[in-house]
């Protein structure tokens, strides 16, 4: 199905911006958006141009978003942000949002809503695709930069939590899952906040939640590593004991994310059986063990999730 395909990696030189364009049209095709075919195509050559000429590798293009507001994403390596003019607006703790006043003109006159995020380990620059090119400035880009969390709570009533039997592949998923569900949410939001309100409403409980879940839950870090060529491993993690009601919100608002997934249409999928109940299990482990419990081990998926859970 097209709406759940991976990002696609681009080799270097010409050929990537022969690969994305063909891809980004085939993509827009399967979705029925042949109204955005042009823009989309012309948009994307000069975003992975961009990337080869002034990013790093590797360089990937996605589409994301929904079928009614479709985006097209080109992700490199590189951190270094466009030359920007002064600020437009501060946004919350964790971004700072700027017009971008220059440069991708052939990206602002392509697009309905258009920018940047800025993360520690790359950059990714998008655009929606609007109907027709315009021969004006077109639209202000946007830019966030995302600040590192504020630890400086952690050692707070610190204690060690001890997750057995962690599935490391489910792991690492979880924090992809979380990654990109706070990345779509927060774009729509941005974009499209009238159009999406539980976007706006969930996107508002990601940046209350981020710097807790980042310093204190250690979705990033393992106090103790697991083995090379594992596929589990026993991890202890440290976290102040005043995190356990936020992780049980956190639980609620992956809930939320999964209906707001189906009701809009979103291009990225809901968690399956399996993703939501090791979510359940790896989060509910902190929980359980802040109001005093003794570890549980990961029971693996329950028998009645076996036939959908694959």
């Amino acid at each position: 199905m097209p709406l759940s395909r991976p990002a696609l990696t681009l080799p270097p030189g010409p050929k990537g911006v022969q690969d994305a364009r063909r891809w980004v049209v085939r993509t827009f095709e399967d979705i029925r958006r042949d109204d955005l075919l042009d823009c989309a195509e012309l948009g994307v050559s000069e975003l992975v141009s961009n990337a080869i000429l002034h990013g790093a590798d590797p360089i990937q293009v996605r589409v994301r978003g929904t079928v009614g507001h479709p985006r097209v994403e080109v992700r490199d390596a590189s951190v270094e942000q466009p030359v920007l003019p002064a600020p437009l607006a501060m946004g919350d703790d964790d971004e700072l949002l700027l017009t971008f006043g220059r440069g991708l003109s052939i990206v602002a006159r392509s697009a309905r809503a258009w920018g940047a995020e800025i993360e520690a380990d790359g950059k990714v620059i998008w655009f929606e695709p609007a109907e027709d090119f315009t021969e004006d400035d077109g639209v202000d880009g946007v830019i966030s930069v995302l600040a590192p969390p504020d630890d400086a709570h952690a050692a707070e009533d610190a204690i060690d939590v001890v997750i057995l039997g962690v599935p490391l592949k489910l792991y690492v998923g979880f924090q992809t899952h979380f990654r990109e569900l706070r990345r779509e949410v927060r774009l729509l939001a941005l974009a499209h906040a009238a159009d999406y309100p539980l976007a706006d409403d969930l996107s508002v409980l990601f940046t209350a939640l981020e710097t807790e879940l980042h310093a204190g839950i250690g979705l990033a870090e393992f106090v103790e590593a697991p083995t090379e060529g594992s596929t589990a491993a026993d991890l202890t993690v440290r976290m102040p004991r005043s995190a356990a009601p936020t992780l049980e919100r956190f639980l609620t608002l992956l809930d939320l994310a999964d209906e707001f997934c189906r009701q809009e249409r979103l291009l990225s999928l809901a968690r399956t059986e399996e993703q939501r109940a090791f979510q359940t299990w790896f989060l509910g482990e902190y929980v359980r063990q802040a109001q005093g419990s003794t570890p549980t081990a990961w029971p693996g998926l329950p028998e009645h999730l076996h036939a959908v859970g694959q």
